[in-house]
């Protein structure tokens, strides 16, 4: 027996002792995501469904179908493949408006069934081979459409999800009866990021949605996703997950000024002089990063087309990978003085073929990256330069010009 026949045969079993007791799940008044009332969205992430052809995958006993029809006018077109399941929505919504109730594989539907305007799923995709289902749910969904899937993320257990694209074994638990065995595709986030994007879908968001209670181990995923056009007039690009990277390297600047007496450097309150300069911040080019700290540093006003990158010095400290672009700052504004509330001060001119002993390790880099005849030692870094490395640069500065 496969995988998905297993997971059927688990719910019509499920289904028939429904019947047997005659429970009928009441129609919700609102699109409830989770086994929890009021957690997470509505039907509004779907869209504006009025009218709309909408498919409900793996439906259950249909409550969800009745109100997506009655309180937002969609045209459900509700699959179930469990007879039992099946039996249960239509006894209790047999003529509902607006919904349509298949007994069937939600696959082979989609082979002679029109172009749907949106789909989703309530805790029902993880029981079928996603490999099989999304390449025919993106046949069936017009360019643009909306599919919104519920999925289970952590289960009773506290297990969490599996990091390979294989089922495993999990239980569905009814009152006192003996829990059934079924096989469920309980995947981490980004496979089934990876998988939708596989299959023609751009995933737009990825929530955790959790219990009201707090002993309640159970995490449900709540995935939206939107079917890709044929034949996109531009192509698309996305992040590998909602999370930010692991953080693993620390990215910063460094600027030689050099002026009539030399090259500019600051004592550090840890002891070390060094170059202005300082770490990259999110969204900033590197030749902003250089003004910004030059000014922030020093009180020197410069603009990016008075800074000419020189190159990237990449060596490490400890597990973190340290990235440092040096820069040659050509012109600039004002005298340079210690600033509030800086970590750099005693700022002074030094001649090259006198510089100071103490020389932080990243200044030093950048220094001997320039001119590889100064005596400097430091700890080694690869070095990528960007242009040929200008050794004489004329610096503006107030009262006119000047040479080194």
């Amino acid at each position: 027996m496969s995988v998905e026949d297993l997971n059927a045969e688990a719910w019509t079993v499920y289904g028939r002792r429904q019947l047997d007791r005659g429970y009928v799940p009441p129609v919700p008044g609102r699109l409830e995501w989770t086994p929890w009332k009021g957690v997470g969205p509505g039907a509004e992430i779907l869209g504006d469904v009025a009218g709309k052809r909408v498919l409900d995958i793996g439906s259950g006993a249909g409550h969800h179908a009745v109100h997506l029809a009655r309180a937002h006018g969609a045209q459900v077109t509700a699959v179930e493949r469990s007879p039992t399941q099946h039996r249960r929505a239509t006894g209790a919504h047999a003529g509902a408006p607006g919904v349509r109730f298949v007994h069937g594989d939600v696959v082979d539907h989609l082979r002679t069934a029109g172009p749907f305007d949106a789909a989703y799923a309530i805790g029902s995709l993880a029981f079928a081979d996603p490999r099989r289902v999304l390449p025919a749910l993106r046949e069936g969904l017009r360019p643009g459409a909306p599919l919104v899937l519920s999925l289970l993320h952590t289960d009773l257990h506290g297990r969490g999800p599996s990091t390979t694209v294989a089922p495993r074994e999990q239980t569905i638990r009814l009152r006192d009866d003996p829990p059934l065995t079924v096989r469920m595709w309980v995947l981490a986030p980004r496979l089934w990021e990876d998988l939708l994007t596989e299959y023609g879908f751009r995933v737009e968001a990825v929530d955790l949605l959790r219990p009201p209670g707090e002993d309640d181990p159970v995490v449900q995923q709540l995935v939206r996703a939107r079917r890709l056009p044929d034949r996109p007039a531009r192509l698309s690009s996305r992040p590998r997950t909602t999370r930010p990277p692991a953080p693993h390297a620390a990215v910063g600047v460094g600027a030689v000024v050099l002026g009539d007496r030399g090259v500019l450097l600051g004592r550090h309150r840890h002891g070390t002089l060094e170059l202005p300069g300082g770490t990259v911040e999110a969204g900033e080019s590197l030749e902003a990063a250089v003004v910004r700290e030059l000014a922030e540093e020093t009180g020197l006003i410069a603009r990016p087309d008075d800074v000419t990158l020189l190159g990237t010095l990449v060596d490490h400290v400890g597990d973190v990978v340290r990235v440092t672009v040096g820069a040659l700052v050509t012109a600039w504004r004002g005298q340079p003085a210690a600033q509030p509330d800086e970590s750099v001060d005693d700022w002074a001119w030094y001649p090259l073929d006198r510089l100071p002993d103490g020389l932080f390790v990243c200044s030093a880099q950048i220094l001997t990256a320039w001119r590889p005849d100064l005596p400097i030692d430091h700890t080694p870094a690869h070095f990528t330069p960007y242009a040929p490395p200008r050794t004489a640069p004329s610096a503006r500065r107030p009262g006119g010009s000047c040479s080194p």
